[in-house]
């Protein structure tokens, strides 16, 4: 078992960061399912953790949503398989994808002005309908 999670080729998180607790599984399992803790929950301080940049610790706790405790603790549960190694692997793996997705910076949005082409073609639209609208009005006249 590795000692660290590869997240990217520059950043990588050492397993004693992470806590892994089993717990008691829903789903698929038959009677085994009410006998043994198949069911893992990881629990991953990003508020704290010296080996996460400020900026992917700031995105990461947003993108965690409601995954996220208030205190910036990151809590996932896993419970996809029967057995205690895969649900282990399979959390390890969705925090991993979560923390690469907080790697990625979005671009800053540039405010941009419109042309005044396309400003002469908006005006020129909106008096080609009020012509219409008018037109609705009158009724022809009878003498």
């Amino acid at each position: 078992m590795p000692e660290r999670i590869e997240i990217t080729s520059t950043l990588s998180i050492p397993l004693s960061e992470i806590e892994l607790n089993f717990v008691r599984s829903s789903g698929p399992g038959g009677q085994n399912v009410n006998k043994v803790a198949t069911a893992v929950q990881l629990r991953f301080d990003a508020a704290s953790s010296p080996s996460l940049p400020d900026g992917v610790r700031s995105r990461l706790i947003g993108q965690a949503g409601s995954r996220a405790t208030k205190d910036g603790v990151i809590i996932l549960t896993a419970d996809r398989h029967r057995t205690q190694p895969l649900n282990r692997e399979d959390a390890l793996n969705r925090l991993a994808e979560m923390i690469r997705a907080a790697t990625y910076v979005p671009r800053k949005r540039r405010a941009t002005k419109p042309t005044l082409a396309s400003k002469r073609r908006r005006l020129d639209a909106k008096t080609r309908r009020g012509a219409i609208k008018s037109l609705r009005g009158s009724k022809p006249g009878f003498d």
